[in-house]
């Protein structure tokens, strides 16, 4: 599945083009305000823009943006609840063993989300992302609220569904190691402007 962006322009943001072929993750880093969360909600069309946006042989503009965010899934750095318990935001609920890999207890879609803690909600937003079954993934700092043992176990589960299922992901990033484990390519977001800073298949990037 491809994902294309081309001549794509969101407020000061002018003539991004990027192309991922799946599977395939593209980790974007840069400075805190240099516009990379803003570019994954131009994409998820929750900014408003202009250009090419394209899955596969679907046109972002020939379909409702409800329908584009079933296919390009968003997952904000944020993630909201807005339902009675947990397991009322979810299509199917997980499996107990798709619970259990990511470190949460069984019976936690009977919760409250008030009860969630950040980390928790980060796990459970990714379960309830993949559920939706999108084509293309845009991660906005997947892992920010959790420790190193469960940065382990989403970062392998998202790899694992992207791989399996023949997705692209833009990942957002701060973790330079964290790009260099998750990342086919790197972008840096500076000035406005998308540069690459490194392939996996690039000695060079890989001894930073």
């Amino acid at each position: 599945m491809k994902l294309c962006i081309h001549d794509f322009s969101f407020l000061d943001w002018r003539n991004l083009d990027l192309e991922l072929d799946g599977p395939e993750v593209v980790c974007v880093m840069g400075d805190s305000g240099s516009g990379k969360s803003l570019f994954l909600r131009a994409i998820a069309d929750l900014v408003v823009s202009e250009g090419e946006a394209m899955l596969g042989d679907v046109r972002r503009d020939s379909v409702s943006a409800s329908d584009w965010r079933k296919r390009v899934g968003y997952l904000a750095a944020e993630i909201l609840w807005w339902e009675e318990s947990v397991g009322e935001h979810f299509l199917k609920e997980p499996a107990i063993g798709q619970i259990e890999r990511l470190r949460l207890p069984p019976d936690c879609m009977n919760w409250s989300p008030s009860r969630l803690s950040m980390g928790e909600r980060q796990r459970l937003g990714i379960l309830r992302l993949l559920d939706r079954q999108p084509k293309a993934l845009l991660l906005d700092e997947p892992t920010a609220n959790l420790d190193a043992a469960n940065v382990d176990v989403v970062e392998k589960k998202l790899l694992d569904y992207i791989r399996s299922n023949d997705v692209v992901a833009i990942w957002v990033t701060h973790s330079v190691d964290q790009a260099k484990r998750v990342g086919d390519r790197v972008l840096t977001m500076k000035d406005r402007m998308l540069s690459e800073a490194g392939r996996k298949d690039n000695a060079k990037w890989a001894k930073r």
